[in-house]
């Protein structure tokens, strides 16, 4: 339904600056002039009409973008709107004041521009909200099945911004130390490739580690992971996989990994999902497939290695190297929501408050 509307979406949202625009210069130099009980024009009826629509418009698009940073959205409606309040404040409400006493009206009966009434009321909101995002908490939603079975798609988290130091909103620089990330947190960290994307991942290896993985198998420091079969896990989307019980530092977590090549399929039949093709893992290698690479490093100073709870279906440090510590967003916490919309029998209940090991 949201592809067959996104480019009506994407022309409102054009739209929403030059209307604003317009109704902010209409609204704080002209209609003051207007004698009083003058109705507006028809034009600017209709653009002050559409704002809500234009404005609502865009910031779903916003929403509904990949790489949008919330952060810099929010600061910039915060810088906006409290411009616009306090540029009302220090000359145009003196003016407004002056002109009805001039008219021998009663200035408190003066009508206040509309924008500057939607700034008075957003401002306050926005700045909250950011500060609250910025230092405290963040909602994050996973994207995909790189750490199941700890977390699904579809999955609304709660991230704890403070755990690992207050970080200026934007350009994310660290301005009081409160703690260290520990081996074994499920992290949410700007991607070092393209720092516009947010990755969540487990971390496995801290600054100075040495990390093997073999099979899907990981050794710290030449010490083995504990490692338990927990017996198979299907889900009908994934079939046939190893259910495996870890602990990294203080974590008891579990993992789901393929002891041979799987076999990647159509969706199947099984599956629930619209948009996950089935993962099968068989009593041997699948023809055509491969099995994940090992990997040996040491982790970098300043750095840390993340890796997902689904070993064979996860985009991590093994392929694309280690996490700057500037990098780091927040250590997620607990599950808030779940609703994934390609999932058949809506959200999932029983996950709603749930923490993450």
């Amino acid at each position: 339904m949201l592809q067959t509307l996104m480019p009506i979406i994407v022309l409102l949202s054009w739209l929403a600056l030059p209307v604003t625009l317009i109704c902010v210069v209409d609204d704080w130099f002209l209609r003051p002039r207007r004698a009083a009980g003058v109705a507006d024009t028809p034009l600017m009826s209709v653009l002050y009409g559409s704002l809500v629509i234009l404005i609502g418009a865009a910031v779903l698009r916003l929403l509904l973008a990949e790489r949008l940073d919330f952060s810099a959205v929010l600061l910039a409606i915060t810088v906006v709107t409290g411009v616009f309040w306090g540029l009302d404040i220090v000359f145009l409400a003196p003016r407004r004041t002056a002109a009805a006493r001039a008219a021998g009206r009663d200035p408190a009966l003066t009508r206040e521009p509309g924008t500057v009434d939607y700034a008075r009321s957003f401002f306050p909101v926005a700045l909250v909200v950011l500060v609250l995002r910025s230092f405290i908490f963040e909602p994050f939603r996973i994207p995909s099945d790189s750490m199941m079975p700890t977390l699904l798609d579809g999955d609304f988290i709660i991230v704890n911004k403070y755990d690992y130091g207050l970080r200026l909103p934007v350009i994310n620089r660290k301005i009081i130390a409160v703690g260290e990330p520990q081996r074994g947190d499920v992290v949410v960290f700007r991607w070092p490739v393209d720092p516009s994307v947010n990755f969540i991942k487990r971390l496995v290896g801290l600054p100075g580690d040495h990390v093997e993985v073999r099979d899907n198998h990981i050794t710290v420091n030449g010490k083995p992971v504990l490692d338990v079969d927990g017996g198979k896990y299907n889900d009908g989307c994934y079939v046939n996989f190893t259910l495996a019980r870890e602990r990294l530092g203080k974590h008891d977590h579990t993992a789901i990994f393929c002891p041979v090549a799987i076999d990647r399929q159509p969706l199947l039949q099984g599956c629930n999902r619209s948009t996950v093709r089935g993962f099968v893992c068989g009593e041997d290698d699948a023809p055509g497939e491969r099995r994940v690479p090992l990997f040996v490093g040491d982790v970098p100073a300043g750095q840390y290695l993340m890796m997902g709870d689904n070993r064979d279906n996860s985009d991590d440090g093994r392929s694309w190297g280690f996490v700057p510590e500037q990098n780091l967003v927040g250590k997620a916490t607990r599950i808030w929501f779940n609703w994934d919309p390609h999932r058949a029998g809506g959200p999932i209940w029983k996950r709603i408050g749930t923490a993450i090991p």
